[in-house]
């Protein structure tokens, strides 16, 4: 199970490129549920990402990966609908009572502009207390269009 929280990026963290990162490309073969492909580096995944309904502002998905081939993946992105989303992706570690990681992305192409911050956490209580850091901006959990599947069909809008 995932439990994630989404924020837009009010400002960028200090010696950005001091921590972890990778370029990411991804592309959705189906919404409902969520099928992706998606290339971190050299390295090839499918995934099945299915929401589950709770009381949290969380997000909740139930989330299965399965490696690919990059042939396999070359083979499935000519499948897939819409616009390939690109992004680099920082991993920047939070600080405060429990071990937590920011996933900050900034978006490339057609989503140029676009930064958003995912935290994932271990449980429901703990996404619920969490209190986002003074370089995170307005929590976009709950906004579709924010979310990468729909991202894939539109291109930024920085007006949204």
């Amino acid at each position: 199970m995932e439990i994630e929280r989404k924020y837009l990026v009010k400002s960028l963290p200090e010696s950005l490129d001091s921590y972890p990162h990778i370029g990411i490309e991804q592309g959705y073969l189906c919404t409902s549920p969520t099928l992706r492909i998606r290339r971190m580096g050299d390295v090839y995944w499918l995934t099945v990402k299915e929401k589950v309904c709770t009381g949290s502002s969380a997000i909740h998905n139930r989330e299965e990966e399965f490696h690919l081939t990059a042939e396999k993946y070359i083979l499935l992105k000519e499948k897939c609908d819409g616009l390939m989303v690109q992004k680099t992706r920082y991993r920047i570690p939070l600080d405060g009572p429990m071990p937590l990681t920011a996933e900050l992305d900034l978006f490339h192409g057609a989503h140029e502009g676009l930064r958003l911050v995912e935290v994932e956490f271990p449980n429901t209580a703990v996404a619920d207390t969490f209190v986002p850091p003074c370089w995170f901006g307005e929590e976009v959990s709950a906004i579709p269009n924010y979310r990468n599947s729909w991202l894939a069909h539109h291109p930024y809008n920085p007006g949204l």
